[in-house]
C-alpha cells in the first residue's frame, strides 16, 4: 500500500495539532498504522526539556489517538478521545526519530470504540496502552 495523507483518511484534526505524517496500513474499522517524524524542531522540544529534549508521553498518546481514529475507518465522521484505559512509556523518544503507531480494534459499545495503541522507534516498543474514542 503506497503511504496515504492522514487527513484524507479522515483525520480531522488541522496543524499545529496532526501528530501523523503518514498512514501506513489501513483496514477501516479494524487497523491502522501511521508515522510521524519527530525532527526536533517542534516548539514542545524547548520546554520538554531544555538540554535534555524528549516527545512528551502526552503527544505520544494523542498520536496514538489520532491513529485510532483513523482505523475507526469512517471518514466524516468525527471521534473524540473519551478515554485512556492506560498508557505506558517504556523508552524516551528523542528528536529525530520516526515513530510508527498501530492502533487495532479490541472493542466496542454503542458508539464507544476501544482501540490497542503501540509505539514503537525502529521496531522497538516505547509506549502502548488501550484508548476509547466516542463517535459523535
Amino acid at each position: 500500500m503506497e503511504p496515504l495523507d492522514p487527513i484524507e483518511c479522515g483525520l480531522p484534526h488541522r496543524e499545529p495539532f496532526v501528530f501523523i505524517d503518514q498512514v501506513v496500513t489501513l483496514e477501516p474499522g479494524r487497523l491502522a498504522v501511521c508515522t510521524k517524524h519527530f525532527t526536533g524542531a517542534e516548539p514542545f522540544f524547548r520546554g520538554h526539556f531544555p538540554g535534555n529534549p524528549l516527545v512528551p508521553g502526552v503527544i505520544l498518546t494523542e498520536a496514538a489517538a489520532q491513529t485510532a481514529g483513523i482505523a475507526a475507518g469512517e471518514p466524516g465522521k468525527v471521534y473524540h478521545l473519551s478515554a485512556i484505559r492506560q498508557m505506558k512509556f517504556l523508552r524516551p523518544v528523542l528528536p529525530g526519530s520516526v515513530v510508527e503507531f498501530t492502533a487495532a480494534g479490541s472493542g466496542a459499545m454503542g458508539a464507544l470504540l476501544q482501540f490497542a495503541v503501540t509505539a514503537r522507534v525502529e521496531g522497538e516498543l516505547v509506549a502502548e496502552g488501550v484508548v476509547i474514542l466516542n463517535a459523535v
